[in-house]
C-alpha cells in the first residue's frame, strides 16, 4: 500500500473484467460496513441500473442530489462535486470512474473530479472496468473489436491506495445476463453474442488478473525496499520509446507503458527533430503531438532531441540514461523508400549494441476523433504574386541569354529562382514555382518554341532531371529555413529567459516583476497576460493587468482560485474548466502555489509545444521571483519583530527590576501598619488593602520577569527533585487563595524527577493561581500525578465554569485573558517552561464541569527502562 501524503484522501478502486461482475455491489457492501463502524459515508454518484440488490444496499446511506444540466436539449444528471466538497464526508462513493462529464463541467473526466476530492482530504471509493485503463485500450480493441473512448490514465490508477479485484467466472456472468441483472431482456442475446462472448470475457479476465498481479508484485517490491531486506534486486530496467510522426505513434506509446509496468521500469519517450521534421504533413505532426501528450499523461519522461542522425541521437541518449530496452514501431513506409533512404529500425538494431530493441507492429489507429485536425496553410495572394514575379524575372533573363548561351545556363537561372522562392515563401508556393519553371523552360526555350512539344527526346530527360533537382533544392531549402527558424526561436527564448532572470534579480517590487513577465509572455504568444495573487481566503488581487480586463471576470477569478488550491493548470486548451476564456498557469514555488499567470486566449484555439514550454519557463521564473520577494519581505518583518521583541523584553526587565525595590518598601510598610497595635481599625483595613494590592503587583512583576526570561533560550538548572515535594510547596504557597484545601488524588511513591525545580514549582503555582482566578475561591481543586509510558503526567483540575471550546487552543498565548483580570502571562510562562523541558501542556474541559490543565514531561534516559 502506498504512503498517502499528509492531508490527502485515500483512494480505493474496485476493478472488474466487465460490467455486471459486482463492482458496485462490493463497493456498497464495504461502505455499509464502514458506516456501521461509525465512519461518515456519503454516496456521491452510484448508478444502480435497476438492480434490486444494489438498490437495497443504497437504502439508509446519505446520498447527494445529482447536478442537473442540459446538453443539446437533453436533461442529464451529473455528480455534483461542489456539493461533495461542501459536505466533506470522511468517505464518498463515486461510481463509473471513466465517465466523461457533460461539456461545460469543471473537469472533462470524472477521474479528475475524484482527484480534486482526494486533494481536499476526502476518502473515495470508485469502480472501473479493465477495458477503461488507458494503456490497455489497443489490447481490448484487438480482443473485442470495440475501441473504448472513455479511459483513465494509468498514472491515476497507479496512485490508488487500494485496488480490489471483483472477479466472476464467465459462466456466472452469462447467467447474470440471462437473469436480467445486467441489461434489459432485449439486449441480452446481443450482448452474449457480442462483447460478452466467452472468449472475450476470458481474455478480459486474464487482463484484469494480470493487472492485479503486477500491482501485488509492485507492493511486494515496495515493502522489501522499505524493510531493507537482505535480498537485493539488480539494476532497474529502463525503457525508451521512440515516437515517430506517424499513425502508429499512440499505439507504440501504450505498448511501452504496458512493458514498463510489467517490468516496474522507469520509461522515457523521445522524439528527434531532424532535417525532415520541417517537411512533416499536418496529419503526421498531429499524430506526433498527440502521442507526446499521451506519453506524458501515462507518466513518461519526455525528451525532444535534435540532430540529423536519428539513430545516433537515440542510441546516445539510451546509453547516457542506462536504457535497457528501446521500443520502436514497425516501419510504415513502402519498402522502396527504405531501400533509397535507409531504415531507421534496421540501423537502430545494428548500432544498439547490448541494448535490446523491441519492434512493435499493429494496424492504424481506428479512432480518428482523437486527432484534432489543423487547417493546412494556404497560399496567400501576396505570396503567389511574388512567386509569379520571380518566375517572370527568370524567364526574362533567359530570353536575354537565348541563342548566346547554352540552355543549361538558362536552367541554372531557374534553379536560382527556385532557391529564392524556397527561402522566402511557403512550401506550396515554392512547389508551384518549381513546376511552372520547368513548364516555362520547355515552352519558351526548347525547340519548337511556343509549344510544349519536344522535337528532341533527350530533352525529356532534361525536364525530369530539372524537375527532380528543383524539388530537391526546394525541399532542402525549406528544411534549412525551418531549422533556422527553430534555432532562432530557441535562441530568442533562451535570450529572453536570461534577460528576464537578470532584470528580475534586481527587482523587489512584485508588480514590476509581474509586468515584466506578462509582457514577455504576451509577446511570445500574441496574447495579453495577467498575473493574479491570492488575497484572503477566496479573492484574488491582480498585480499585472490586461486591456481586456480578464483579471476582473468573476468566472476567471474562480478558475484561478481553483488552480491555486489544486496547483494544476486549468482553463482553455486543457481538460479542466476548458470553457474558460484564459489559460491559467500556476506559479508554484517551494513554499506552495503563490498565484496564477492568466493568458487571454480569446480567438486562439491551441498553443504549440515550443510556446507552451516557454510559458512554463516564464511561470517558473515569476514564481521564483515572487517567492524571493515574499521571503525577503517575510524575513524583513521577522527581523523587525525580533528586534521589537528584544527591545520590549529589555524594557520590561529594566522596569520590573526598578519597580521591585519600591514595591518591597510599600509592602513592608503596609505590613507594619496593619500589625501596629496603636493603629485604628480603619487604618488597619487601609494598610491591609495596600499590602494585598502591593503583593498582587509583585506577582505581576514577577510574571513579567519570568516572561522575559522564558522568551529567550532558557538555561535550565536540572537536578533530581522529589515530585511530591514540588507539589506540596506549590500548594503551600497558594493555600490562602482557596477556601477548600487543594487535594492530591494520586501520586506514585518515591517519584524522583530530573527538572529545574524552581521553574517547575513556579509552573504549578501559576496553574493553581489561574484556577483560583477563574474557578473562584470556593472551587474544589485537585492535583494528580501518573506515569504514562515514558512520560510523567501532572494534572490540575477544578470544578469551575470551564473554558469555551473555541478558546482551548488560545489559553497559552501571551496576553490572552478570559475576562479582565490579570495580564494573561501565567499560562504562557507555563507553556514556555514545560516546552523547555521537552514536554507538552494542554487544556481540556471535564465532562462533569470545570477544566483540567495537563502537563506531560519525558522520563530521563536513566529511568526509561524502569
Amino acid at each position: 500500500m502506498q504512503a498517502v501524503p499528509q492531508g490527502r484522501g485515500r483512494l480505493k478502486i474496485y476493478l472488474g473484467m466487465a460490467a455486471g461482475v459486482g463492482k458496485t455491489y462490493a463497493m456498497l457492501s464495504e461502505a455499509r460496513a464502514e458506516r456501521e463502524r461509525g465512519v461518515d459515508v456519503v454516496i456521491g454518484y452510484v448508478e444502480s441500473h435497476g438492480r434490486k440488490e444494489t438498490e437495497n444496499l443504497i437504502q439508509g446511506i446519505e446520498r447527494l442530489d445529482p447536478r442537473q444540466t442540459e446538453h443539446k436539449g437533453v436533461a442529464l444528471s451529473e455528480f455534483d462535486i461542489d456539493e461533495a466538497i461542501r459536505r466533506k464526508p470522511a468517505l464518498i462513493l463515486v461510481d463509473e470512474l471513466a465517465h466523461t462529464n457533460v461539456p461545460g463541467s469543471r473537469h472533462s473526466k470524472r477521474w479528475q473530479d475524484i482527484e480534486e476530492l482526494l486533494s481536499c482530504g476526502i476518502n473515495v471509493y470508485t469502480a472501473v472496468n479493465i477495458q477503461h485503463v488507458e494503456s490497455l485500450r489497443d489490447v481490448v480493441a484487438s480482443i473485442t473489436g470495440v475501441y473504448v473512448k472513455e479511459t483513465v490514465p494509468d498514472a491515476f490508477i497507479d496512485r490508488a491506495d487500494d485496488i480490489e479485484l471483483v472477479d466472476l467466472p464467465p459462466q456466472e456472468l452469462h447467467q447474470r445476463l440471462r437473469d436480467g441483472k445486467v441489461y434489459i431482456q432485449e439486449k441480452i442475446e446481443q450482448a452474449i453474442g457480442g462483447f460478452f462472448k466467452k472468449g472475450n470475457l476470458l481474455a478480459l479476465r486474464e487482463l484484469a488478473l494480470r493487472h492485479m498481479a503486477e500491482r501485488v508484485d509492485e507492493d511486494l517490491r515496495r515493502v522489501k525496499d522499505l524493510q531493507a531486506l537482505a535480498e537485493r534486486w539488480h539494476t532497474r530496467e529502463q525503457i525508451l520509446v521512440c515516437i515517430a510522426p506517424n499513425r502508429m505513434a499512440p499505439r507504440i506509446v501504450r505498448e511501452a507503458k504496458r512493458l514498463s509496468s510489467s517490468l516496474h521500469a522507469r520509461w522515457y519517450a523521445v522524439t528527434v527533430e531532424d532535417t525532415r521534421s520541417s517537411s512533416l504533413s499536418d496529419r503526421d505532426q498531429e499524430y506526433l503531438d498527440y502521442a507526446i501528450r499521451l506519453a506524458e499523461s501515462l507518466g513518461a519522461e519526455i525528451h525532444r532531441l535534435g540532430g540529423d542522425d536519428v539513430v545516433e541521437e537515440v542510441v546516445r541518449f539510451a546509453r547516457e540514461h542506462n536504457v535497457t530496452t528501446i521500443v520502436v514501431g514497425k516501419p510504415v513506409r513502402p519498402r522502396w523508400r527504405e531501400l533509397l533512404s535507409g531504415s531507421v529500425v534496421d540501423a537502430l538494431i545494428r548500432t544498439s549494441g547490448d541494448i535490446d530493441v523491441l519492434v512493435i507492429t499493429g494496424a492504424e489507429e481506428p479512432s480518428s476523433s482523437l486527432i484534432v485536425r489543423r487547417p493546412a496553410e494556404k497560399p496567400t495572394f501576396k505570396g503567389l504574386l511574388y512567386a509569379a514575379a520571380i518566375v517572370a524575372v527568370c524567364t526574362l533573363v533567359g530570353y536575354s541569354m537565348v541563342d548566346r548561351f547554352d540552355l543549361a545556363n538558362i536552367v541554372m537561372v531557374y534553379f536560382l529562382g527556385v532557391v529564392v522562392t524556397s527561402a522566402t515563401l511557403s512550401k506550396r508556393e515554392a512547389l508551384a514555382v518549381t513546376v511552372v519553371s520547368v513548364a516555362l523552360f520547355d515552352f519558351c526555350f526548347v525547340h519548337p518554341r511556343g509549344t510544349f512539344a519536344v522535337r528532341d527526346a533527350q530533352y525529356i530527360i532534361t525536364f525530369v532531371i530539372m524537375l527532380g533537382v528543383s524539388l530537391l533544392i526546394n525541399s532542402l531549402t525549406q528544411k534549412l529555413r525551418q531549422q533556422s527558424e527553430n534555432a532562432a526561436l530557441r535562441e530568442r527564448n533562451t535570450a529572453a529567459l536570461y534577460d528576464l532572470s537578470r532584470r528580475m534579480a534586481a527587482m523587489q517590487n512584485l508588480s514590476d516583476m509581474a509586468k515584466l513577465v506578462a509582457d514577455a509572455a504576451g509577446a511570445s504568444i500574441g496574447a495579453e497576460v495577467a498575473v493574479l495573487v491570492p488575497e484572503g481566503a477566496s479573492s484574488m488581487s491582480p498585480i499585472a493587468t490586461t486591456r481586456g480586463n480578464i483579471e476582473e471576470d468573476p468566472h476567471e477569478i474562480g478558475v484561478s482560485r481553483w488552480v491555486i488550491d489544486n496547483s494544476r493548470m486549468a482553463g482553455r486548451t486543457t481538460d479542466t474548466l476548458s470553457g474558460s476564456r484564459g489559460l491559467h498557469i500556476p506559479l508554484t514555488g517551494s513554499i506552495g502555489t503563490l498565484g496564477t499567470m492568466v493568458v487571454d486566449l480569446k480567438g486562439i484555439d491551441s498553443i504549440d509545444p515550443y510556446r507552451m514550454q516557454f510559458l512554463d519557463s516564464l511561470a517558473n521564473q515569476l514564481a521564483s521571483g515572487v517567492e524571493r520577494a515574499t521571503l525577503a519581505e517575510a524575513s524583513h518583518q521577522a527581523a523587525l519583530r525580533i528586534e521589537t521583541e528584544a527591545m520590549r523584553n529589555d524594557l520590561l526587565s529594566a522596569v520590573s527590576h526598578d519597580l521591585r525595590t519600591p514595591l518591597a518598601a510599600i509592602e513592608g510598610a503596609a505590613s507594619i501598619l496593619a500589625s501596629a497595635p496603636e493603629s485604628s481599625h480603619k487604618s488597619r483595613e487601609l494598610a491591609n488593602t495596600v499590602y494585598e494590592q502591593s503583593e498582587r503587583m509583585s506577582k505581576l512583576i514577577r510574571n513579567l520577569l519570568d516572561m522575559t526570561r522564558v522568551q529567550g533560550e532558557i538555561d535550565l538548572n536540572l537536578d533530581w527533585h522529589a515530585l511530591d515535594e514540588l507539589l506540596s510547596s506549590a500548594i503551600l504557597r497558594t493555600e490562602t487563595l482557596f477556601a477548600n484545601p487543594v487535594r492530591v488524588l494520586s501520586m506514585p511513591e518515591h517519584l524522583v524527577v530530573r527538572v529545574d525545580g524552581v521553574l517547575i514549582e513556579q509552573v504549578l503555582v501559576n496553574l493553581l493561581e489561574n484556577a483560583a482566578r477563574y474557578a473562584g475561591r470556593e472551587a474544589n481543586v485537585a492535583m494528580s500525578v501518573k506515569l504514562a509510558g515514558d512520560r510523567y503526567r501532572i494534572e490540575v483540575s477544578d470544578d469551575g465554569p470551564g473554558i469555551p471550546a473555541e478558546d482551548l487552543g488560545k489559553v497559552f498565548e501571551r496576553f490572552y485573558r478570559k475576562g479582565s483580570s490579570g495580564f494573561g502571562l501565567g499560562l504562557a510562562i507555563c507553556k514556555a517552561a514545560v516546552e523547555a523541558h521537552s514536554g507538552f501542556i494542554s487544556a481540556i474541559n471535564n465532562e462533569s464541569g470545570g477544566a483540567t490543565i495537563r502537563i506531560e514531561l519525558p522520563k530521563p534516559a536513566e529511568q526509561q527502562d524502569e
